[in-house]
């Protein structure tokens, strides 16, 4: 029997959230799965009080985002969103909501339970244009340039394969099409075993990119325009219960983790015109 891969074990943890998003029990990977030790800083206060109210309750508790990139994309009536890991479809009935009757959003998951959540809470929040498609990030199934905005909710980061992710959500982009995505980065050299910590803790099976790796992908993939935000930085006491119940020495490792383990706001754009490398090109 083969040893299970990441992909297996990402869809294995949010087949188990999506089961404790329906019963109401905290969902989280730790050792203490109290809500507010799973809803901590990570998770924890993404939402207003109107996002809030335009979703199903189902929608907020089987959510796992370290972001809101519905508030950061700008999105405008009449266009076409996609979500790249859309788990229990908060963000793509909030881009529904945003883009109107003439837009629609599409999200992709490979977990059929979380499926399952997306679309019960689509039938409970009454949003028509919407749809949730079975499929992995690394192969969307959608056509070339078929939509306006890419979003995500710190899920790019648990691919094994970001690179092909990205290439993905360049195919799919219209030209003059937006990528902009919430996810886990990481600013500067951390020592491998520190970080595999500080990973277990924000994401249980995280695989996080140094700011310039995330920007040096998508120019490959790409893509202009290129920004990173910080929208909230990890700090070592937010996760010493966590790390101590592990027996990592916290205090010995915080000099190496200061500031440097954040959700990000991730922006970038694939060009109006291809550039081409034919001969005729030239002439």
């Amino acid at each position: 029997m083969s040893a299970p891969t990441i992909k297996d074990a990402v869809r294995e943890r949010y087949a188990k959230a999506a089961t404790h998003a329906r019963t109401g029990a905290a969902s989280c990977c730790g050792t203490d799965r109290s809500a507010s030790a799973c809803r901590g800083p990570i998770t924890s206060n993404l939402y207003g009080e109107t996002e809030a109210g335009e979703v199903p309750e189902l929608a907020l508790r089987a959510s796992l985002g370290c972001g809101n990139p519905t508030a950061l994309a700008q999105l405008g009536p009449g266009e076409i969103v996609l979500d790249l890991g859309s788990g229990g479809g908060i963000d793509v009935l909030l881009s529904a909501r945003r883009v109107g009757p003439a837009g629609k959003a599409y999200g992709v998951d490979m977990t059929d339970e979380m499926l399952a959540v997306a679309r019960d809470n689509q039938a409970r929040a009454g949003v028509d244009n919407a749809e949730f498609l079975r499929g992995e990030i690394e192969h969307l199934p959608l056509p070339d340039a078929s939509v306006d905005v890419v979003i995500s909710n710190c899920v790019i980061n648990l691919s094994a394969d970001k690179d092909q992710v990205l290439r993905e959500a360049f195919r799919v982009l219209k030209p003059g099409g937006r990528f902009a995505v919430s996810d886990v980065v990481v600013r500067g050299e951390v020592p491998a075993q520190v970080r595999k910590s500080i990973e277990l803790w924000i994401g249980c099976i995280a695989g996080a990119l140094r700011e310039d790796e995330y920007a040096a992908k998508l120019a490959r993939a790409g893509f202009e325009q290129v920004g990173i935000e910080p929208t909230r930085v990890y700090e070592i006491e937010d996760a010493r219960k966590f790390l101590s119940a592990k027996g990592v020495d916290v205090d010995a490792i915080a000099p190496q983790v200061a500031g440097k383990f954040m959700s990000a706001f991730v922006r970038a754009v694939k060009p109006q015109a291809q550039r081409c490398c034919a001969p005729q090109c030239c002439e």
